[in-house]
């Protein structure tokens, strides 16, 4: 969904491989297409999260950022936050945010650093 300069992924429910690789495509088509300043992906709907899609969620991110967009990850559930620290899935590249409303906060902020 586009929201002004930026593009809302809304991730939910039992993810199969296929399908988040099928994500994974699409949102990177979209935020070149739309040259999208940013994209905020929202997993709040995901109470489960295995390794795969947790290095797929991680890809996606990296794409964004070689694309010259920026990602924000909101909406982590704490089981969730514990999978991914328990299986060591490397997301220090990742921006993440509470709410929605911080995610937007922080694409905003990091736009107006690189404006500078």
């Amino acid at each position: 969904m586009r929201m002004g300069d930026n593009l809302l992924v809304m991730l939910q429910g039992d993810l199969e491989d296929g399908t988040v690789e099928e994500i994974e495509r699409e949102v990177t088509r979209e935020v070149a297409r739309t040259r999208a300043k940013g994209a905020l992906i929202d997993v709040s709907g995901l109470s489960v999260v295995d390794s795969f899609v947790a290095r797929i969620i991680s890809r996606i991110v990296a794409m964004i950022r070689l694309l010259g967009s920026e990602a924000t990850i909101v909406g982590v559930q704490p089981a969730v936050a514990l999978t991914l620290v328990e299986l060591g899935v490397p997301l220090g590249h990742v921006e993440t945010a509470l709410t929605a409303e911080q995610g937007m906060a922080r694409l905003r902020g990091r736009r107006d650093e690189r404006g500078r």
